[in-house]
Order: structure tokens, then sequence, then C-alpha cells
């Protein structure tokens, strides 16, 4: 994994410094990242039970697992696992369309990077709504779309094999990591859908704005900054939601 991010056109530091400079001409801008983890932490006591739901080697959940009542990770990868960044956190093998907890377990689910990935969105959530304790939260981030910056990853979907090269040649993941994309719960449209035919209800769902994701280069950066001006607010290149099942 070392060698593929010492290989990557963008890795993490690189994005990173782009994003500081995208804050700087953007003032009260945050990042995905930034805002969920705030929403998370807006939803947990000392007292919560928390489910990390595809927690892959770990995630926001990692942050601050040992000052809640439970939290347990779970993912159907068992390298991911075994790499858990949390190694005593409790974490288990499974997917989402069969959650391996009994009714109402969690008063918050986790879920990063996750819903690209699903063949039957609502079977998830479903399982999500189940295991959720009544007016539990089920917060998500996950790739809009709707954003230009996504052809790549719909070439990607039809050709499995160029998507295992390409990503780890770009973000520096290594190709073990690279999995099988299915975008049937990445637009707003679908997600509301979705959401409501499982018995979730829409706490919040934001489209996130983010030019850095081609950012190889200041000009790359610039242009892309550019573009983010010109396209509607929908196409912003992440959807950030938090489901919430009723009281």
């Amino acid at each position: 994994m070392a060698q593929a991010k010492e290989r990557a056109l963008l890795p993490l530091s690189v994005q990173n410094a782009y994003r500081e400079r995208y804050r700087a001409i953007r003032p009260g801008w945050r990042s995905s990242g930034d805002q969920l983890e705030t929403i998370v932490r807006s939803h947990v006591t000392a007292a919560s039970r928390v489910l990390d739901l595809g927690c892959g080697r770990g995630g926001v959940v990692e942050l601050f697992w040992r000052d809640l009542d439970l939290a347990a990770g779970l993912d159907p990868d068992p390298a991911s696992l075994t790499e858990h960044r949390s190694q005593a956190m409790p974490v288990v093998r499974g997917r989402g369309e069969n959650i391996p907890f009994v009714d109402e377990s969690f008063d918050l689910i986790v879920c990063l990077w996750v819903l690209e990935h699903l063949a039957d969105p609502v079977a998830t959530l479903s399982e999500v709504r189940r295991v959720l304790r009544r007016g539990g939260h089920f917060v998500f981030v996950t790739p809009n779309m709707r954003n230009p910056v996504m052809l790549a990853n719909r070439i990607g979907r039809a050709i499995p094999a160029l998507q295992r090269r390409l990503v780890p040649r770009v973000y520096g993941r290594d190709e073990a990591d690279t999995f099988p994309v299915q975008y049937r719960a990445n637009t707003v449209h679908a997600i509301r859908a979705q959401a409501k035919e499982s018995g979730l209800a829409v706490y919040d769902l934001r489209v996130v704005p983010d030019p850095t994701y081609l950012a190889m280069n200041g000009f790359m950066f610039n242009a892309s900054v550019m573009s983010e001006r010109l396209m509607p607010k929908a196409w912003g290149v992440h959807l950030l939601g938090d489901l919430v099942r009723p009281q």
C-alpha cells in the first residue's frame, strides 16, 4: 500500500493541501468528512450504541469509540477487519443486507463510502431500520452521480478492470481496496425514494462540493474551482445524509 501511495498522482496529502487553498477562497466551506464528523458527534453520548457499517480499516467511529457504551464495526472484507486500526474495537464480518444484530440494537449507524457498492440499497436500509432504535440515526457519505467527475466512476462500473487500475494510480489506494461499484443509491432522488421504501425518514440530506478530486496540479485545481462555480449546486461531488427511524 505504501508503494501505491508513493506512485499516486493525487495522494491524500496533496488533496488536503488543495482543500486548504479552497477554504481560503471560499471561507466557511467544509469538506464532507468534516461535516460528517460534526453530525456524528452531535448524535452521540456516553450511553450511545454505535455501528460502523462497512467499517473497513476504520473511520470516524475509531476517533471516539472508547467513550461510548458500545461501538462495533461490520464489513464483508476479512483483510480489512484483520487490519482495523482500532484493534480492541469489536468487529464482525457481514453485509448490510443481513446485519447480524438483534432488532433495535443501535442508536446510531455510520456508513462511509458504502452506498455506492450496494446491489440492493433498500434491503440494506431496511436492515438499518430494523437494528436502529426508534429515533436512531443513519449517517452516511457517498458520491453524487450528478457530478461530472463521476464520469470516470461510471466507466469503472462498466469496466471493473480499468477501475481497479485507475483508482490506485490516481489516489494511491491499494488495488485490493478497490471494490465493484453499483451507484444505485447515489442521487438525492434515489436516496429519498429508498429511504421512504425502507421505512426511514430524511432528517438531513446535503450536496457537498469539493473541487480537489482532479487537482493533480495548480492548473487542474483552478480549472476545477471554476467548474464548481459554474455547475448547479445539485451537482456537488458528495451526498451527505442523515436518515432517522421514526419514533
